[in-house]
């Protein structure tokens, strides 16, 4: 009952025989509310029910599950994301009676991964559609990120690019030097801007670029 993680349990017929202080306080059902219903069919939402029915299924029968993930939603009709261990609970006989699920409420480290992810794609969507050519290369100098406006420029498709060596490939052998040096300077953290060099497209039309080279953490 006093457990810093919700714990509920169900018999071989799915119905709740166990729901500590946790799992009362996150759900917001309290247990006289949810003994002896069915989980499945009143506490998980439709999409969830067949994946959630199959995993306790499954425990029933000795095939237990960890870190399993689904949707709970409480009585406010908020959503808690729930990771799960399911434990097959046994008689002192060894025989299968039903089982513990053992959870952890999730939903903020779910919040922050969904952020992240969000201001991920708005960060790419802002590189691929921005007026000026932008690359990126890794640590080795291989090109990892050539977006739109760097194709438009250069001829050279991100397929055509990526996973090339940039200085290699791209740059005139005169300026090699300097630009392998500015970009080796950024990769230790030492950042340049306006530096001016030129490179030749894909028909070996020469174009002047300025270049702001920035450290990628």
């Amino acid at each position: 009952d006093t457990a810093n993680a919700p714990i509920f349990g169900i018999d071989a017929k799915g119905r709740v025989n166990e729901w500590n202080n946790k799992a009362a306080e996150i759900t917001g059902f309290a247990r006289s509310d949810v003994i002896g219903q069915n989980l499945v069919e009143v506490y998980i939402t439709e999409e969830y029910r067949v994946s959630v029915k199959e995993v306790l299924d499954d425990a029933l029968k000795g095939k237990e599950a960890s870190n399993f993930e689904f949707p709970l939603f409480t009585k406010l009709q908020t959503r808690v994301d729930v990771l799960l261990n399911a434990t097959t609970r046994r008689d002192v006989s060894g025989n299968v009676v039903g089982v513990i699920g053992v959870g952890q409420d999730i939903t903020e480290r779910k919040r922050v991964e969904e952020e992240k992810s969000r201001v991920a794609k708005e960060l790419q969507t802002f590189i691929d559609t921005a007026n000026a050519p932008i690359f990126g290369i890794d640590a080795m100098g291989l090109v990892n990120e050539w977006n739109n406006k760097a194709v438009d420029i250069t001829g050279f498709t991100r397929d055509e690019v990526m996973g090339q060596n940039l200085v290699e490939v791209y740059i005139t052998e005169e300026y090699r030097v300097s630009v392998r040096e500015v970009l080796d300077n950024a990769l230790s953290g030492q950042e340049a801007a306006n530096f001016e060099f030129p490179l030749f497209t894909k028909s070996e039309k020469r174009v002047d670029v300025l270049l702001n080279a920035t450290t990628r953490r």
